[in-house]
């Protein structure tokens, strides 16, 4: 492996002392903000062809990987900086945003003619926390294996940021100027809630990312013998609306039984809505979903697909295919209880955690108020969350634009043999800021296998190479295809 950007084998940064850590952090943002005559100095390099691309892209993901970007606390300031050096040596104007101290983001913008709107390409630098116990292989080594690398965040969410790196790249290698900006960003915690994230980059920096199309994490990719069938452009995603249930009642000693119990309150409380049959409801994404891969299917599975509001099928949905089944409904998951603290104690409060993913277009509150006639108990209180930071309500977004004709006809040049269809994402990511704000976002994933699947926040963390070269190649193609 060749060394690294910052001149070490791997950007171990974590060895820097805190001072030579903040001069290296101002001198790369005095380099990635000077003036577009001393950038042109530097000299990018050739285009890459694509086995050469592909190695490029594999050494920055085995270098992002190694960064350890466990959120919390993050440290995704490592990160901006390894990015801000690759993008500086190349002569690709960038800038370091931290809101927080330790946690910052990285932009960059390649200029087109402007005769179209800017395209951001969007990643996220934080990974979910390990439990190195049940690894088989150092979770930030970035070992490869047979032509899998492993490592905690190379699905979620390095993958596609090394090959967004790699992108912006080619395109500025190029020396073609598309018809529209293409921004580059990658944004400190969305793993966590926090004021360093995706929140704060859109209320406070929005005019360095504003545009009328984003490529994000989300849909789906499955690899099954070899082979894929269809790739997934993620439309939309269900959006997390989770609340507490509290119940309240009689405390005493639990040798003398009451009725007014908390306990048997809040165990009532989330039976009924663990057991809840919430409506199946279809959307323009979800209809067009079931429709083509009901042109993919076997007959008994395609008829299943073409009568998705026959309770019949709904059963067969939850039992058989319960993403699918969540991609129909707004679900409601009790997760966590809490009740006393000594067993012959009656406490006079316990308190539940109900997940709730809502659909798109849910009116939360009348489906908080219908959830209380469900519960039908006034011991029992529904505390809904602090919407403050979190996903603000959006639409989902259209299946007729030029961006989604793109990733069609760039999956059909690299993966003829497959076909395109848009995805509910039943998870949420950062894509829900950018359609608040009237962006077409679009989530697209490295293919994998269902057993890869397990692995995203999950033990053995990993992504075959190449299908990261596939991934990024696609990515290319379609910023080139919506950018003529």
């Amino acid at each position: 492996m060749r060394a690294s950007i910052l001149g070490v084998e791997k950007p171990n940064i974590d060895t820097l002392e805190r001072k030579t850590l903040m001069k290296l952090r101002i001198a790369l943002i005095t380099l990635c903000l000077v003036a577009p005559a001393s950038l042109r100095s530097a000299q990018p390099s050739s285009v890459l062809p694509p086995d050469q691309a592909a190695q490029e892209t594999a050494t920055f993901l085995r270098d992002l990987v190694r960064i350890d970007t466990q959120d919390p606390p993050g440290n995704e300031s490592k990160v901006a900086l390894y990015i801000a050096a690759i993008f500086r040596r190349e002569g690709i104007p960038c800038e370091i945003l931290e809101p927080v101290p330790g946690r910052a983001s990285i932009v960059a913008r390649l200029r087109g003619t402007g005769a179209k709107q800017p395209l951001l390409l969007l990643a996220h630098e934080d990974v979910v926390p390990v439990d190195r116990a049940h690894w088989t292989v150092d979770p930030f080594a970035a070992e490869i294996k047979s032509g899998t690398l492993y490592g905690r965040g190379a699905s979620d969410d390095k993958g596609p940021l090394a090959a967004h790196i790699e992108t912006m790249l080619q395109l500025h290698r190029s020396g073609r100027r598309l018809s529209r900006d293409v921004i580059f960003l990658a944004e400190a915690s969305e793993e966590t809630d926090s004021t360093a994230g995706m929140h704060t980059i859109v209320d406070r920096y929005w005019d360095k990312i504003a545009c009328e199309f984003a490529l994000n994490e989300g849909g789906s990719a499955e690899v099954k013998d070899g082979r894929i069938a269809y790739f997934g452009v993620a439309t939309g995603e269900k959006l997390p609306r989770g609340v507490r249930l509290v119940a309240t009642g009689q405390s005493g000693h639990a040798s003398i039984p009451v009725l007014d119990n908390p306990i048997t309150h809040l165990a009532q409380a989330v039976t009924r809505l663990g057991t809840w049959e919430t409506p199946t409801r279809l959307n323009d994404t979800t209809r067009e979903f079931f429709s083509r891969l009901a042109s993919i299917a076997p007959p008994d599975q395609a008829a299943l697909f073409r009568s998705l509001e026959d309770p019949a099928t709904e059963r067969i949905l939850h039992e058989k295919w319960p993403l699918f089944y969540s991609m129909l409904h707004t679900t409601v998951v009790p997760t966590v209880l809490k009740g006393g603290f000594k067993s012959n104690v009656i406490p006079a409060e316990a308190e539940a955690q109900i997940d709730i993913r809502a659909l798109p277009d849910e009116n939360i509150a009348a489906f908080y108020a219908q959830m209380a006639k469900i519960i039908d108990d006034p011991s029992v209180t529904i505390v809904p969350p602090d919407l403050t930071n979190n996903m603000p309500a959006a639409p989902s977004s259209s299946l007729h634009t030029a961006m989604f004709a793109a990733l069609e006809a760039s999956q059909q040049k690299l993966l003829p043999g497959a076909i395109t269809i848009p995805t509910m994402s039943t998870g949420a990511t950062d894509s829900a800021f950018l359609r608040a704000k009237g962006v077409d976002a679009y989530g697209i994933r490295i293919p994998r296998t269902f057993a890869e699947n397990e692995g995203v926040h999950g033990n053995d963390e990993r992504i075959e190479l190449q299908y990261l070269a596939l991934y990024q190649r696609l990515v290319q193609e379609a910023i080139e295809q919506v950018s003529q």
